[in-house]
């Protein structure tokens, strides 16, 4: 080492003198750790019961686009049956024939599904699907506090870690400051801040939701 310990009291050691490598292992280890945090049993539960909630909003709203087609459709189809039917029974009529009201009986069936449907719709629109967001958004909540509190852990084992290898140097020169926010601890806990404010906004926005549906 170069350096004259009567300039220069406070030291920096550092694994490598190569910052970009520096910058490279530490971005290893910080993703070998949120590989780690991502395993643990807790969070393992909370992304599943994240997906499955995720997975049935999506159903719904699949649902929904799939009922605002056939709607459409069958207005489309509503609107030109309706002047055939009628134009049967007027024909047969003034044929002096059995009047043809078979063209009213499909019109009629027609029309039961398309209520049916925006009924279907309505129900989707103004219930099902607010529940379903207001479930994901609780569960993605949920989630994010888990990872964070996960990544907590990981950090604050490593940290300890660290400590405890240098406990010698400690013993030798009485004082030696550590600054671990530089590191791999010090990146993991600010993830799991980050996580923590996405999860107060998730859980914001679900309130937000759980009061306009009056629950």
């Amino acid at each position: 080492m170069s350096f004259d310990i009567a300039r220069t009291p406070t030291l920096h050691a550092v694994a490598t003198g190569d910052e970009q490598r520096l910058v490279e292992d530490l971005q290893e280890r910080v993703e070998a750790a949120v590989r780690l945090a991502e395993q643990a049993p807790a969070v393992e539960k909370a992304s599943a019961a994240e997906q499955q909630a995720a997975r049935y909003l999506a159903n719904l709203q699949r649902a929904e686009r799939a009922l605002n087609q056939f709607a459409k459709e069958t207005g489309e189809k509503l609107a030109a049956l309706r002047e055939a039917a009628l134009d049967s029974v007027i024909q047969s009529a003034a044929n002096g024939d059995k009047l043809d009201f078979k063209g009213i009986s499909e019109l009629a069936t027609l029309e039961n599904r398309s209520r049916q449907a925006t009924r279907a719709i309505e129900r989707l629109v103004e219930r099902l699907l607010p529940l379903a967001l207001w479930a994901r958004l609780r569960e993605e909540s949920h989630a994010a506090i888990t990872r964070a509190r996960a990544l907590e852990d990981i950090a604050q084992e490593r940290a300890e870690r660290v400590l405890d290898q240098l406990r010698e140097a400690v013993g030798e020169e009485v004082v030696l400051p550590v600054d671990l926010s530089k590191g791999v601890s010090g990146a993991l806990l600010a993830q799991a801040a980050g996580l923590k404010s996405r999860a107060l906004q998730l859980s914001a926005n679900a309130d937000s939701i759980e009061k306009s549906l009056g629950r």
